[in-house]
């Protein structure tokens, strides 16, 4: 069995354009993937087209020896368009293996080691009544306030927001708030020893992922909050030093960008020297989402996994047969051979990638703020 071709598809996603990678051999099994980027969905499908010659009449279930050419091969290296095209042929090769050799491809990560995948959903105050409904009992927020503001109003609506949210939650449910990165270590150490007694299951990307050593002046604060990080470091060699240095206790890598299953799998066997969790990072489609779950079905250190249950009608919709989807706040894992997903094409063809508003903010002086 040989590669015969890899075909970007992208389509409009409900909160986000999805793109999708197709694998394509010639004995007739196709394997898909998923690299969506947002905003940045064109340069990735661009990319796909670059890249593929390094895979064309390759065997497809050489996974890693494809996964070493495409990160190796062609001298430049890095960056999250390049890693997402890796991610995304990387998940379909995985796929398509596991069709080869007709077995869930948690079987080929050597079995599943849990017997369904937890999940948690975003979503405000208002929002929480409908994410309990669905079974969910995990809800992530962001900060509830602009940390460009003076600190003391910062960390006053930051605990006004929390306690807002556990008071519609309920005492039961976990709560994690992603701050997105927008604070400096110190605003972030304020806002955080302002909840530190409230229970928060983590509190993410407390300050800008440039420099990850920024994360360790609230490590030595030795709060009791569980901090994570990692939605925008790519690879093994992206996380090496947030592991070993131990400054956060959660790490998120992303399938789709961090180097794909092959990659994150490594990532998250490093992370388990450490004790460290893994709750991978997945505001995407339904590929990704299968792709997680078959990741986190097989190692040991997961914690909970990202689902935007706003995706509906398309991330059914899309999917043939019988669709991965939430089951009462759980995946169940899938038996078919695989990923367990295949993608209507057609469908596809019908919602054409919508362009999307740039992310733009600004201080009240005109400067530039992170997005």
């Amino acid at each position: 069995m040989k590669i015969t071709d890899i075909v970007p598809r992208c389509m409009a996603g409900v909160e986000r354009n999805w793109l999708f990678v197709k694998v394509e051999t010639d004995s007739g099994l196709h394997g898909w993937g998923e690299a969506s980027l947002e905003l940045k969905e064109g340069a990735v499908a661009a990319a796909v087209e670059e890249m593929k010659p390094h895979l064309i009449g390759q065997d497809p279930t050489r996974i890693e020896h494809c996964w070493q050419a495409l990160f190796r091969h062609g001298f430049w290296r890095g960056g999250v368009v390049l890693n997402s095209v890796v991610s995304g042929i990387d998940q379909a090769l995985w796929d398509l293996t596991g069709k080869a050799y007709g077995v869930p491809v948690y079987q080929l990560l050597g079995g599943a080691v849990r017997d369904r995948v937890r999940l948690y959903a975003h979503g405000g105050p208002e929002q929480v009544p409908a994410i309990l409904a669905a079974g969910f009992t995990g809800v992530k927020s962001g900060p509830g306030t602009d940390t460009s503001g003076p600190d003391n109003a910062v960390v006053e609506q930051f605990v006004t927001h929390v306690d807002t949210l556990r008071a519609a939650a309920g005492p039961e449910v976990d709560l994690m708030i992603d701050n997105h990165g927008t604070s400096r270590p110190q605003q972030a150490i304020k806002m955080l020893a302002a909840v530190d007694e409230r229970g928060l299951f983590f509190f993410e990307e407390p300050t800008r992922p440039d420099n990850v050593a920024a994360l360790a002046p609230l490590t030595r604060r030795g709060f009791q909050t569980d901090i994570a990080t990692g939605e925008r470091l790519f690879t093994r060699w992206g996380f090496r030093e947030v592991i070993e240095q131990q400054w956060v206790s959660v790490i998120q890598p992303d399938l789709c960008h961090a180097g794909g299953l092959s990659e994150v799998r490594r990532i998250a066997a490093a992370a388990e020297t450490y004790y460290i969790t893994v709750a991978p990072h997945n505001p995407y489609g339904p590929v990704a989402t299968a792709a997680c779950l078959h990741l986190c079905a097989a190692i040991p250190n997961f914690l909970i996994l990202e689902y935007v249950w706003t995706n509906e009608p398309w991330r059914t919709q899309v999917q043939l047969g019988d669709p991965i989807r939430n089951e009462n706040g759980y995946l169940p894992l899938p038996t078919t051979p695989g990923l367990g997903v295949d993608l209507d094409e057609d469908l596809i063809a019908s919602r054409p990638p919508v362009p999307r508003s740039v992310y733009s903010r600004f201080d009240a002086d005109g400067a530039v703020r992170d997005a």
